[in-house]
């Protein structure tokens, strides 16, 4: 019983408002294949919830536990509790935390989505995703596991989009970017600038043709910005041609 929980990144990402405590985006979000972790279920006799592989990460603030305790408050179902009585997950990581490819948000949405295969949960994909979204805003992306899409609102807003998905090279410098500090940063210094007329029907177009077109990472993501100011490293850390992702420090580019 395993699954991959791949990565993403953002071909754009532009905040459209800040309300309830929250910033409201619109951004495309690319899967990412070739990077992955992998989570597996594996049998053993257990007296509480017990996540193996994430070293470092309290259970309590894993999104995996996460995702579990908000699976088991939507559906009350006792054989869920039954199940990892008998049964440990292990997690083999891959993706690199606090680099804006969505590792975290994957391990919930790809956990989620295994579960409710080996347990024949009779949930669709939209209970799923609102279960996802109490844990993280990136999580309903990954429950739906769509190859891209147009995701808007707070995060649970996921429309897919229809192109082919992008052969991409990621590059994560040696710099960690606490998501939570980027947006406050944002919030503090840039938010005045929204202008949502800059980015007008960026959703229609494919990806590569906005990579090619607008081609400045910094018009294409409006937390990199905010990102270089919390981390001045940033600037230097990736050379022309590469874009960022997320809250950061990945950058990536298509395959030449």
């Amino acid at each position: 019983m395993k699954i991959t929980a791949p990565a993403k990144v953002n071909i754009f990402l532009k905040i459209t408002g800040h309300s309830r405590g929250y910033h409201t985006l619109l951004s495309r979000f690319m899967r990412v294949d070739t990077l992955y972790d992998t989570i597996r279920f594996v049998p053993a006799e257990c007296d509480t919830f017990t996540i193996e592989g994430i070293p470092g990460v309290p259970r309590e603030s894993n999104t995996i536990y996460k995702a579990w305790v908000a699976l088991n408050d939507t559906t009350g179902d006792l054989d869920l509790l039954d199940f990892f009585y008998h049964h440990k997950v292990v997690v083999e990581k891959r993706i690199p935390s606090q680099a804006g490819l969505g590792g975290g948000s994957s391990d919930a949405g790809a956990f989620l989505r295994l579960v409710r295969e080996v347990c024949d949960l009779k949930i669709d994909d939209e209970t799923l995703a609102a279960v996802g979204a109490k844990v993280g805003a990136d999580v309903p992306f990954f429950v739906y596991n769509y190859p891209s899409a147009n995701v808007s609102g707070y995060g649970e807003l996921v429309e897919p989009f229809d192109e082919n998905p992008l052969d991409l090279e990621i590059f994560t410098p040696g710099i960690s970017c606490d998501t939570a500090a980027v947006y406050r940063v944002f919030r503090e210094h840039f938010l005045d600038r929204i202008d949502p007329e800059s980015f007008q029907g960026w959703k229609r177009a494919k990806s590569l043709d906005l990579l090619e077109r607008i081609g400045d990472p910094k018009r294409l993501n409006d937390l990199y910005p905010a990102a270089i100011r919390l981390c001045p490293d940033l600037k230097e850390a990736a050379p022309d041609g590469w874009f960022f992702s997320g809250s950061g420090s990945s950058f990536f580019r298509p395959r030449r």
